[in-house]
């Protein structure tokens, strides 16, 4: 029999409840990887475990919705759109560089913690090249990206799109530095002080 003290989620929709259910499982996920059970996860939802079964086959499958989670670009896309365009462009790239920083930390969290407890990804026959979904996220990125470069449009060696791919390649490739440990890591302002201004000193002929 269910606890009555229970907090119970009336007027839910599948939908909704199948969204509340990822949001409580994401942070459980990350630290438990494979080894979450449905029952933890329902205590921290406030459920009973019944609950969700009724909107995932299994724990499979609650997992898999896991993972289409973290990898959902509409968070950080949402977070780069609301960042002031009055604000001086460094600023501005700061802010978008830390968003991203903040959606990859949160994917590696729960992606890393599932294939570090035993779970490889799990593909649909034919599916080893990207999908739409994929290229389209980054499409969207990308051009979230660029409209942080309108302002200073007619300033930049190169178009707008351009400089937008390049700065989205530097922000992923500072997720993963190739220097080895031993290196000092720089700082976000650092980073962004090079992709402004170059690798040369003002004044440094080429």
């Amino acid at each position: 029999m269910e606890d009555k003290n229970r907090r119970r989620a009336p007027g839910m929709s599948p939908e909704q409840r199948r969204e509340m259910i990822i949001r409580t499982a994401l942070p459980l996920v990350a630290e438990h990887g494979m080894a979450v059970t449905t029952a933890q996860i329902a205590r921290s939802a406030g459920i009973g475990e019944a609950t969700i079964f009724r909107v995932f086959a299994d724990k499979d499958e609650l997992l898999d919705a896991c993972v289409a989670e973290a990898l959902r670009t509409d968070h950080v896309l949402a977070e780069i759109g609301a960042i002031p365009l009055d604000q001086p462009l460094p600023a501005r790239l700061a802010e978008a560089a830390a968003a991203i920083d903040a959606y990859l930390a949160r994917m590696g969290l729960v992606i890393g913690a599932l294939h570090a407890t035993g779970r490889r990804e799990r593909r649909e026959p034919g599916a080893d090249e990207p999908g739409p979904d994929r290229a389209a996220a980054m499409t969207r990125t990308r051009e979230a990206l660029a409209e942080l470069f309108e302002p200073e449009r007619d300033r930049l060696r190169l178009p707008v799109e351009q400089i937008a791919g390049l700065f989205m390649g530097f922000v992923f490739s500072r997720a993963r530095p190739a220097a080895g440990p031993e290196t000092q890591p720089l700082s976000v302002e650092e980073y962004l002080d090079v992709f402004l201004h170059g690798a040369l000193k003002e004044g440094t002929a080429a």
